[in-house]
Order: C-alpha cells, then sequence, then structure tokens
C-alpha cells in the first residue's frame, strides 16, 4: 500500500530517481486543508502588518545578487514570523530530498515567501546559483510549497528537466531565457504539494493571468561550507530559540553545546 505523502520520512526508489536524474521531484500534498488556511492567513497579516518593508531582510541581504522583484509580492525571514512556518523546514521528507541533493551538511539559507501578482510574476529562466556546477558539485537545494493550487492560468512554475547536470546557466545556451524551452514541464499541481528542486535546475514562474495572486513559500538550503541567504543566527530572536528543537537549530546553521 502506497505511503501517504504527508506520512513519509524518506523518499521512495522512484523519487530518488526523479531528482537524480531530473532534478526535481514532487512530492505530493505535505499540508493538509488546515494547515494551509492558517499559513494564508499568517501570511496576509504579515503582509498587511510589514507593508512596503515585505521582505526587506531578503533583500537587504549581501548575499543577493538580484533586485527586489516587482511582479511578486514577498515575505521573508519566516523562520521567525511564526511556529506555523517551522514545517517549511523541518519536514523529514524534505530534508531527505535536500540530503540527496547536498549531501549530510547542509543548512536553511533562506524561508520566504513568494507571490505572483495578478499579470504579473513571469521569471527568465534560470538556476539558483550565480555560475553553473559540475555535475555533483550542487551547491544548493529548493522546495517550493503551494498554498494555492498551481495552474496554466495562474502562473505555475517552469522546470527543464536534465538541465542541472548540463554545467550551463540558460543565458549560455539560449538566445531569450524569457522564452519556452521545447523541453520545460509546468507544475501544475493543488495546493499543499511540494516539489523539491537541485536549484541547479533551470526553472522559473510564469504569468499570472487571474485575478488573483499565486501563493507560495520557499525554504531554499545550502551547502553548510557555503554563505545563507540571511545569516539565520544573526537574525534569530530569543522567543524563537526557545522554541526549536535542537535538531531545527543544526538545521538553521546553529549548533548548540
Amino acid at each position: 500500500m502506497a505511503v501517504e505523502a504527508e506520512k513519509q520520512t524518506e523518499l521512495t526508489q522512484r523519487q530518488e530517481l526523479d531528482l537524480r536524474e531530473n532534478g526535481f521531484v514532487v512530492l505530493g500534498k505535505l499540508l493538509d486543508n488546515q494547515q494551509l488556511e492558517v499559513l494564508r492567513s499568517a501570511t496576509n497579516q504579515l503582509l498587511e502588518a510589514e507593508g512596503e518593508n515585505a521582505g526587506a531582510e531578503l533583500f537587504d541581504s549581501p548575499h543577493i545578487r538580484h533586485p527586489k522583484e516587482s511582479g511578486a509580492d514577498r515575505l521573508a525571514d519566516l523562520v521567525n514570523k511564526g511556529s506555523e512556518f517551522d514545517v517549511f523546514y523541518s519536514h523529514p521528507l524534505v530534508l531527505s530530498a535536500v540530503e540527496l541533493v547536498l549531501g549530510p551538511r547542509s543548512q536553511l539559507s533562506s524561508l520566504n515567501y513568494r507571490a505572483a501578482i495578478p499579470g504579473a510574476g513571469a521569471q527568465n529562466l534560470h538556476a539558483d546559483w550565480h555560475e553553473a556546477v559540475g555535475e555533483g558539485e550542487y551547491v544548493v537545494c529548493n522546495s517550493i510549497w503551494l498554498l494555492d493550487d498551481f495552474t496554466v492560468e495562474n502562473g505555475a512554475t517552469r522546470v527543464v528537466p536534465r538541465t542541472h547536470r548540463s554545467a550551463k546557466l540558460p543565458a549560455e545556451l539560449m538566445d531569450d531565457p524569457t522564452a519556452s524551452h521545447p523541453e520545460e514541464e509546468l507544475l501544475v499541481l493543488p495546493a499543499g504539494s511540494v516539489a523539491v528542486f537541485n536549484a541547479h535546475t533551470w526553472h522559473g514562474g510564469t504569468t499570472n493571468n487571474t485575478e488573483l495572486p499565486r501563493r507560495a513559500i520557499h525554504s531554499y538550503f545550502c551547502r553548510s561550507d557555503q554563505p545563507q541567504q540571511l545569516d539565520q543566527k544573526r537574525f534569530l530572536r530569543p522567543e524563537t530559540a526557545a522554541r526549536l528543537t535542537a535538531k531545527q537549530l543544526r538545521t538553521l546553521g546553529i549548533f548548540t553545546s
């Protein structure tokens, strides 16, 4: 009998093969409907409270190489903004996938919210690292947690399988990284689903042609020998540290005696 996704703790052989060969894997629905309602409410409240400063922690980081995105609403530093966000860097199935890509020494780099706004959200095909790396030399791994259904109409993420093995960035092989790629696939999935990317795999959001935002949360990991997008130790609030386990703190790159 198949294991329900939310109860899985280790990747199946098929999932391992997908992640190794294609550069991404769909893990199924890891968030139930009650969690989704809590998360949607929490992110709405944060967007209202933070206003124009929403996402400022991310874009003020010295390790972010791109300016603030105009076609999407952003939130950052979600580790410190409620226990409801702990699942995004603690779920054992996601951590199992991250370890397959990065090995046993990895850490959370950043935990952010992105919502493609109506009429916008399209991105160039890109990798989540500034330079190409050789096969097996992977530095970063990303997971995308869907707070809404991802559809063709609302700008589902596109991904080009096997490009993590190319040792090239899209701009090196494509005349126009905004254009469709003949091998790209759209992640058309229901809310609550999670996909994990070898973040050297080419991917990007597409245009949201609906009247509602398309919401997701990204837990982004890096090898422990690399700088985090957001210095988790520097930003960690005392009340956050008090609720986290030693294992969760280690995932943040914070080691306790």
